[in-house]
């Protein structure tokens, strides 16, 4: 059965030449993808796993000695949550209006999501430069946590703005029938019918802002600082560990350590990934 289906494969391919051309394109990009990927990914084992010393850079305070990440770890999570609470509700709230009680066709929505497309696209320096100016100088927070998660939430919300109402979108107008044919409300339609229906791509965007946040630099240094130490309030200097990483690297005396950084943010990221790829799988079993 398997070389019978190559051979009309063969004979289709000798037929239409250009489809076959086309065929081996799609092919050679998948390679090259999966090689510079590949490649990308053993370059920072290769250089990173034998500089993991423990427990020098898994102490608990950051000294010039040990240069320990373990409080840019602390601090990438408290940042990512603060970031996720800060634009996840309006980002979701933003995405049920324009799509569940703006009128179909309305110019003004047309106009927010060509607005939250283009600053979505925007270099996450800007939004660096942009919190730098707001909160760092003209409000007088300086570099502190709580002007580094507003950056960072005011930086994803285009995009959880974005994926949720393509979510939304999505779901079936028959839903939204069959609950009102019920003689439920449109408010208890949307929480209880749609935005369940919705959830896997809710997550989905939520796990691409967590991803951003998680390897974002250049907003943070503007705004949150580069000080390695866990902060005690929402007004004290911090560092991520993407920070960490950047800010071994720029001294020049800790490249080993950076390397070593490199491979822990790696594994944050996979793990984050995998587990909200469970969480979408559970919400997908539960509908």
């Amino acid at each position: 059965m398997a070389n019978r289906g190559f051979r009309q494969k063969i004979r289709e391919y000798r037929r239409s030449p250009v489809s076959a051309v086309l065929y081996m394109l799609v092919w050679l990009s998948m390679a090259i993808t999966l090689a510079v990927l590949a490649s990308l990914i053993a370059y920072i084992v290769y250089n990173g796993v034998p500089n993991l010393t423990l427990p020098g850079l898994f102490d608990w305070e950051y000294n010039s000695e040990n240069v320990s990440m373990m409080p840019a770890i602390i601090n990438t999570v408290i940042m990512t949550g603060l970031s996720l609470a800060l634009a996840v509700p309006m980002g979701v709230f933003a995405a049920i209006y324009l799509v569940e009680y703006a009128r179909r066709g309305n110019r003004l929505v047309k106009i927010v999501r060509i607005t939250a497309e283009t600053l979505a696209g925007i270099p996450s320096i800007v939004y660096g430069l942009f919190g730098y100016v707001l909160f760092v100088i003209t409000l007088g927070w300086g570099y502190t946590l709580l002007s580094g998660a507003i950056t960072l939430a005011i930086m994803i919300l285009p995009l959880i703005m974005r994926t949720t109402e393509e979510a939304l979108i999505s779901v079936p107008d028959s839903f939204r029938e069959g609950s009102f044919g019920l003689g439920a409300g449109k408010l208890r339609t949307v929480f209880k019918i749609v935005l369940p229906s919705a959830s896997p791509g809710i997550l989905a965007g939520t796990i691409l802002a967590i991803g951003r946040i998680v390897g974002e630099s250049a907003a943070l240094i503007f705004t949150a600082g580069t000080n390695p130490v866990v902060p005690d309030s929402l007004f004290a200097s911090t560092r991520t560990l993407s920070v960490h990483m950047y800010a071994l690297m720029n001294e020049g005396l800790y490249t080993p350590q950076a390397y070593a950084t490199a491979v822990v943010l790696l594994i944050v990221v996979v793990l984050i990934n995998s587990l909200s790829g469970v969480v979408a799988k559970k919400l997908v079993n539960r509908r």
